[in-house]
């Protein structure tokens, strides 16, 4: 690839392209494509529903007319998943950087979970789409007063995104399974004190006898609330880190 030449990939999310030939606009354009991909992955709340025919069918084109704009179902994922999360609201006017992150976890979330298969999008590198460096500039903004180098706030960002990614795919992983057997959630303490020999599992057995997975806390409320959590002692790190780097 020639040194000025833009990835695929990239060249395609920014609709940067060759310019058009003379003569009528095309009927069918790459915004109506992936918007068709993506209310497709949302009905079935599954992204194995999507594939260039029925995307095509969807549109009442034949699937070669997709190929004129789209080369694969590779790049129509690429599409997709930058498309989906949508652009982010402005941090609010004069928050410190812990609010500015908090708040920017909180909008991905919220962004991702409208999509149950955005959790199952392949992760090929870095943020490359106009909405995913959006988002990414909008993290990096918010650290923008700590007085941290350039390079730590994208270390601190990316490590952010690797946190939240995961806990996306196992909230979206545990709410399935909580979908297909609600019981097995409710009864996972007494099931689990019912075979944990303490004498193996010491400390298993103390958070049994702690009441930790007793039932009386609703699945939606204990999920943001682990979410919350995890993203609380990260933050702690953060601050630490940034002590330390500019103290």
């Amino acid at each position: 690839m020639d040194d000025n030449e833009l990835p695929a990939d990239v060249a395609l999310m920014w609709r940067v392209r060759a310019a058009p030939r003379r003569g009528p606009k095309p009927a069918l354009t790459l915004d109506d494509i992936v918007a068709a991909a993506v209310a497709i992955a949302d009905e079935e709340g599954d992204l194995g529903a999507v594939s260039m025919a029925r995307v095509a069918e969807r549109l009442g084109n034949s699937t070669m007319a997709l190929y004129r704009h789209v080369k694969s179902k590779d790049d129509l994922l690429v599409l997709m998943s930058d498309a989906a999360i949508e652009r982010p609201d402005p941090l609010p006017v004069g928050i410190d950087w812990r609010t500015g992150l908090t708040f920017w976890a909180d909008g991905v979330m919220t962004a991702i979970r409208k999509h149950k298969w955005y959790a199952n999008v392949p992760i090929s590198g870095p943020p490359a789409g106009p909405n995913n460096l959006a988002w990414f500039d909008l993290a990096l903004g918010a650290l923008q007063d700590t007085g941290l180098p350039e390079e730590a706030k994208v270390g601190v960002v990316m490590g952010l995104i690797t946190y939240v990614q995961g806990q996306i795919r196992v909230s979206f992983d545990l709410t399935a399974g909580f979908d297909d057997d609600p019981a097995a959630f409710e009864h996972y303490g007494a099931t689990l004190a019912r075979v944990v020999d303490p004498r193996v599992y010491p400390a298993v057995a103390k958070v049994l006898a702690a009441g930790v997975f007793a039932a009386g806390v609703g699945f939606e409320e204990s999920n943001d609330a682990d979410f919350d959590f995890g993203l609380q002692l990260y933050l702690d790190g953060v601050a630490a880190f940034i002590e330390r780097v500019t103290g």
